[in-house]
């Protein structure tokens, strides 16, 4: 009885030993890994536009340019969009689109892209801009690269709403139609296109502001594996 706190000792001293051994190893992590390890153990990589929070942006998906994933634990599914993540990503910086008029987010079904209305129509308008079919440029790419699905999401603005369309409902849907015209026009199977109007359900933002109204006029693609075809990809 007399000895039984030597072996107490022992196991606390072996505790503390793997305890700064896990610093130690730590210290020598990148600041990008650590940030998208928080973020893969604490859940964050999963988004749900159906709140009026912003998109998280998993740490893993904004640093894809900077993290191998060949040193970290994940799934093949995981690995691929990741992958695409990569792939979005450079072709959005490529084309010059501002950091903060996109995003990028990923869950356990596929990788989404949201995009400022601003960036690719004409105000008020489904009229795509230059920048906007270098965006569905983009968007093809991936789509002929990977075999994926794309749902497309059109969020609009009341402040934005003019003739002919009455609302933001008429407005969203037909900026997600004019998304799905060009893509199916330049040879994407119909098939594997679907489009969803949210009008100004959805907000990121309050919206008590130009710079948050903004931010909730905007359009996502999701990009998902086929054989995931439920109600939850669409809404």
């Amino acid at each position: 009885m007399g000895s039984a706190w030597k072996v107490a000792y022992a196991d606390f001293v072996t505790a503390l030993m793997a305890f700064f051994l896990l610093l130690w190893v730590l210290s020598m992590v990148p600041p990008e890994t650590k940030a998208g390890l928080a973020a893969y153990f604490s859940g964050e990589r999963n988004f749900d536009s159906s709140t009026t929070s912003p998109v998280s942006n998993n740490p893993f998906i904004q640093n894809t340019d900077r993290i191998n994933t060949k040193d970290i634990k994940i799934t093949e599914t995981e690995r691929s969009h990741y992958a695409i993540a990569q792939k979005i990503k450079q072709m959005i910086m490529a084309d010059a689109v501002p950091q903060n008029a996109s995003g990028i987010s990923a869950d356990d079904v596929g990788v989404q892209l949201h995009i400022n209305s601003d960036v690719l129509f004409v105000p008020g308008t489904v009229q795509l801009m230059p920048q906007g079919e270098k965006v569905l440029d983009d968007v093809l790419k991936v789509l002929n690269e990977y075999n994926l699905y794309l749902v497309v999401r059109g969020h609009a603005d009341p402040n934005e709403v003019r003739d002919p369309y009455p609302s933001t409902w008429e407005l969203s849907g037909a900026r997600a139609a004019a998304m799905l015209h060009y893509l199916a026009d330049h040879g994407v199977k119909p098939t594997r296109l679907r489009g969803v109007a949210y009008g100004d359900t959805r907000p990121l933002k309050p919206g008590i502001d130009e710079q948050s109204r903004a931010a909730n006029r905007r359009v996502e693609f999701y990009f998902h594996r086929p054989e995931v075809m439920s109600y939850s990809v669409v809404y």
